[in-house]
Parts: structure tokens; C-alpha cells; sequence
């Protein structure tokens, strides 16, 4: 059995759809490897089909006036992107980067149409899906307006720790690696305004650096610094597995 029909009917959206319909929707999708920094779709690309991240990590990203990358998502296995394919033809709005190695399933559009028009539970999971994709970029901008870099950079290391922290004796360790530029990326700043604020929390206290991994060592002083909730951490480590949300990301 090809590997792809595991991934398809261990995604949530298609989890109640019968093997025979999980082997049709499996005969008419694709799946392609791509090594880090490979790029899934360009946004001048056709908006012909819906992705699934099976293994690695993509992000997406839109390119400022000046060239900057302004990263709207991290995906992990498990989670659909690229679903605006589904309301609209024309071609992408964004850029998909593979950011380590990765294999991404790509679904035909008419395929999810079609079991959207005969699964109110598929419609309904492709509709919660778009809600917060635009909660995020809802967030993201009240993030650029309103908050001081330093706020940006804190929210975004509770965040990221919300999604993969992990508790240890040091304190809780964020289990994904990303340079001071990718961080810089996400809040909409500079690398080095970042590496210096980075700097600030470490002699703080409050942030241990090591070769590019964060543990944040009082995980409630640095959320009441800014006003924000303690975040709680996942129970296990982000897997592809049934009932994982297919919409989460930063």
C-alpha cells in the first residue's frame, strides 16, 4: 500500500471517509520530496490543488517591498495549507519553502470540492481551517502595529512554546530550531534587533541560548512581563497522528 494513503486517512479532515474513498483520493494526489530550502509553490503558481505536509516543516511567507521575507505560518506534518485553492482560481498568494527535508501530498482542488459537497464534517473542517488562517493574520497584524519589538519577540517565544515546548530540568525547552534571522522573519524585524533582544533576556534571566536552542527558565515572569497568559504546553511532541488540529500554527 502506497505510503500516501497512511498519511491521507490519519489527517483529520479525511478521517471519516471509507478506505475505498481514502484509495481514490490517494490514486489522484501526488507526493513530492523536497530537500531544505526547496520551494513547494511560487505565488505566480497555479492555485490548482491543496497541500499536506506528511514529513518535515514548510513555511509560508509573503516578500515585502524590500525583499524580506514576512513569515505568515510554520507548518508541521499533519496540517493542510495552500486551502485558498479551494475558493478561488488564479494563482497563489504566497510563497512554501521547505525548511528541512519534507514530503508534501498535493490534493487536486475538484477532490476536496467534491467531498466538501457530500461531507458537511469535510466542509466544516476546510471552513474552521480558513477561520484561523485568518485569526493569524488577524493576530500577526495587531503584532505589527501595536507591540514594541521586544513584545513581538516575547509573544512569539510563548507561542512557540505553546506549540513545542517541552519541560526540563533547565526549564521548558522550544523543541524547533530557528536562526535569529527566521525569528526576525516572523515578528517583522531585524536580525539584529533580534539577536540583541535575545541577548537582554538571557542576561536576565529569563532565556538560555544554546546553538540555536531556546529554553525560557520562568516560562510565567516572562508572560506576566508583557501581559499574557501562561501558555500550556502540548502534552507530547508534535507527531502526525488522528484528531491532530489540521489548523494550528504560530
Amino acid at each position: 500500500m502506497d505510503q500516501k494513503y497512511w498519511y491521507l486517512k490519519n489527517c483529520d479532515l479525511f478521517s471519516r471517509l471509507t478506505s475505498s474513498q481514502i484509495a481514490h483520493l490517494e490514486s489522484r494526489s501526488v507526493a513530492k520530496r523536497y530537500e531544505r530550502g526547496g520551494v513547494v509553490y511560487l505565488p505566480s503558481d497555479q492555485n490548482d490543488s491543496v497541500a499536506l505536509l506528511a514529513s518535515g516543516r514548510v513555511r509560508l511567507y509573503h516578500l515585502t517591498g524590500e525583499g524580506k521575507q514576512a513569515v505568515l505560518a510554520i507548518m508541521d506534518p499533519g496540517e493542510m495549507f495552500g486551502e485558498l485553492a479551494l475558493m478561488e482560481d488564479g494563482a497563489r498568494d504566497e510563497f512554501a519553502e521547505a525548511m528541512e527535508k519534507s514530503t508534501v501530498i498535493l490534493i487536486p482542488r475538484e477532490e476536496i470540492q467534491a467531498l466538501m459537497a457530500e461531507y458537511p464534517d469535510v466542509a466544516m473542517g476546510v471552513t474552521r481551517l480558513m477561520g484561523f488562517r485568518r485569526q493569524r493574520v488577524e493576530r500577526r497584524l495587531k503584532s505589527l502595529l501595536f507591540r514594541s519589538n521586544r513584545e513581538r519577540l516575547v509573544h512569539l517565544l510563548l507561542e512557540l512554546s505553546e506549540k513545542y515546548g517541552q519541560e526540563t530540568e533547565e526549564g521548558v525547552r522550544i523543541g524547533i530550531k530557528l536562526s535569529h534571522q527566521e525569528l526576525a522573519n516572523i515578528i517583522g524585524s531585524t536580525r539584529e534587533t533580534v539577536t540583541v533582544l535575545l541577548g537582554e533576556l538571557q542576561t536576565e534571566g529569563s532565556l538560555v541560548i544554546k546553538r540555536r536552542q531556546l529554553i525560557i527558565r520562568q516560562l510565567r515572569r516572562l508572560a506576566d512581563s508583557i501581559g499574557a497568559a501562561t501558555p500550556v504546553l502540548p502534552l507530547s511532541s508534535p507527531s502526525f497522528m488522528p484528531g491532530r488540529p489540521i489548523g494550528s500554527m504560530l
